[in-house]
């Protein structure tokens, strides 16, 4: 008789509750910013709840399929192509608060860059599979994935959207180093990353301001320092066990976007240190897991895939909580699973769906 192939419990338990979190945060976070704007204190409590569901339904249906699946050609250039025709077309929408990174499709908002991570991680799990021992070989490796990550990466800063665009990277980046990329592409690229970002910041104004409000944000505390000093006031009034769900204040039109981007913030004010630690340990939870499964990946293209899938979450994760906690300059990055948006949430959900597949064969092969 056929074993009966099982996913990583960890895993997926680490990914649900954070899911679930998500739905109660996004609501005390959101409820009296949407009724006072909307006249519904449940609106986006309900959005949430929608993508959650479906997400949720998504994984639980990719989870099922072999992940190997994802590796023909056909389906990793009709990802591309799909999420690049996409981010063009974007460019063309109207502006929302001064970016144009969203598609509004019957009142939901849709961004193409989170299909592109996702092609892009599949496009490097199936070329670095292929050529293994060539990862060094510029021709034949390092010219191919610097063509597709440049063309994704650049027209996501054209939205636009320098946090993800340099999410992108990161997570290409380790995917890379993981194959055995020499230590002398990895300063040439870091050296070259750094001038790239020095050199958007030194050219728009906006980006030059975030820095130096990040650096010294009580200079312009009602200005370019507010959101910071918001966040960090929320932060640190939370004490060890909070003010308690849905008694923060600083949601209360102090910290701006308390639902997305700044939700963790939300998280420690209300259920205070402890919540907060445990948002953490389930995003430490899911990179261990996600790595673990990696190393016992039965191919490469699923040790790549489970690399490029964890990194996702991961990279992102950090970026989102350094933000909130001061210690990188403010970008708008969502915290994977919990911030409200639902493009972000079914993207990683799809991530985590092909993750745990990968985990149902990793077992097996350990196992045997």
């Amino acid at each position: 008789m056929a074993r009966k192939l099982k996913s990583d419990k960890v895993l997926f338990l680490a990914t649900l509750l954070l899911v679930l979190a998500s739905v109660v945060m996004v609501y005390s976070a959101s409820a009296a910013m949407a009724e006072f704007r909307f006249g519904s204190p449940y609106l986006f409590l309900v959005k949430q709840g929608m993508w959650a569901a479906l997400g949720i339904a998504i994984m639980a249906v990719i989870m099922r399929v072999d992940y190997r699946v994802w590796r023909q050609p056909a389906l990793i250039w009709a990802a591309l192509g799909f999420a690049a025709l996409a981010l063009v077309a974007v460019l063309f929408s109207a502006p929302i608060n001064g970016t144009r990174r969203w598609f509004g499709i019957a009142g939901f908002g849709v961004q193409p860059s989170e299909v592109a991570k996702l092609a892009v991680i599949f496009f490097t799990a199936a070329l670095l599979e292929r050529r293994m021992n060539q990862v060094n070989d510029l021709r034949e490796t390092l010219v191919p994935l610097g063509i597709v990550i440049g063309v994704m990466t650049g027209l996501i800063l054209l939205e636009p959207d320098f946090g993800t665009s340099a999410c992108l990277v990161a997570t290409a980046g380790l995917m890379l180093f993981s194959a055995g990329l020499s230590l002398r592409y990895v300063a040439v690229a870091a050296g070259t990353g750094l001038l790239a970002g020095a050199a958007l910041i030194v050219i728009s104004p906006y980006r030059l301001k975030r820095i130096l409000s990040f650096m010294s944000p009580e200079d312009d505390p009602l200005g370019a320092g507010f959101q910071l000093l918001q966040s960090l006031i929320a932060v640190g009034s939370g004490g060890m066990s909070g003010r308690g769900l849905m008694g923060g204040l600083q949601k209360l039109f102090y910290l701006p976007e308390p639902h997305t981007d700044f939700i963790y913030a939300v998280i420690a004010e209300e259920l205070g240190l402890i919540g907060a630690t445990l948002t953490l340990v389930a995003f430490a939870v899911i990179t261990w897991r996600g790595f673990r499964v990696a190393g016992r990946a039965p191919d490469r293209f699923g040790a790549f895939l489970a690399i490029g899938l964890t990194g996702m979450v991961a990279v992102q994760a950090f970026v989102n909580l350094s933000v909130v906690l001061g210690l990188v300059p403010t970008k708008g990055i969502p915290l994977p699973f919990v911030s409200s948006g639902g493009s972000s949430l079914l993207i990683n959900l799809v991530g985590m769906g092909v993750l745990l597949n990968v985990s149902q064969h990793a077992s097996g092969a350990h196992e045997r």
